[in-house]
């Protein structure tokens, strides 16, 4: 059982996460923003899994509202978004540039170390166009 002290600063960080966004903390929003940034660390999650720890918490809550919320708190730049395999989508919390390690095996994602990343030249961008991010992933599998 959670400690009312632990509680209450779980529900100080997902307040001031949404709010710092400008999103108005609905009950749904601060359980999910409780999930993800209640104890203060950064994680991945996938909408699925996202949805899977609500429901371990009897939080009611649909896939659907899980997605359209994933959404708003990307588009709020709370969340990063990082597609694996073209259809997959994994959210991260962590909103500084860095790579991904992606562990095939496991389909899940994790950080990897940014100082030992260099990338000496991006190509320009077709005319018309600007680029918004580079988001690198290291696919591995176990040897």
């Amino acid at each position: 059982m959670m400690n009312q002290h632990a509680h209450s600063g779980q529900t100080e960080r997902s307040t001031d996460w949404l709010s710092g966004a400008g999103l108005r903390p609905t009950r749904q929003r601060m359980a999910l923003a409780g999930l993800l940034v209640g104890d203060g660390r950064d994680r991945h999650v996938t909408a699925e899994s996202l949805f899977d720890a609500a429901a371990n918490t009897g939080e009611k809550v649909s896939l659907a509202t899980v997605y359209n919320t994933l959404r708003a708190f990307c588009d709020a730049g709370l969340l990063r978004e990082i597609t694996v395999d073209g259809s997959k989508s994994y959210f991260d919390t962590n909103m500084t540039d860095h790579p991904h390690f992606y562990w095939e095996d496991e389909h899940r994602l994790s950080d990897a170390p940014a100082d030992q990343l260099e990338i000496a030249r991006v190509p320009d961008a077709p005319a018309g166009a600007e680029i918004a991010s580079v988001d690198v992933v290291i696919r591995l599998r176990r040897s």
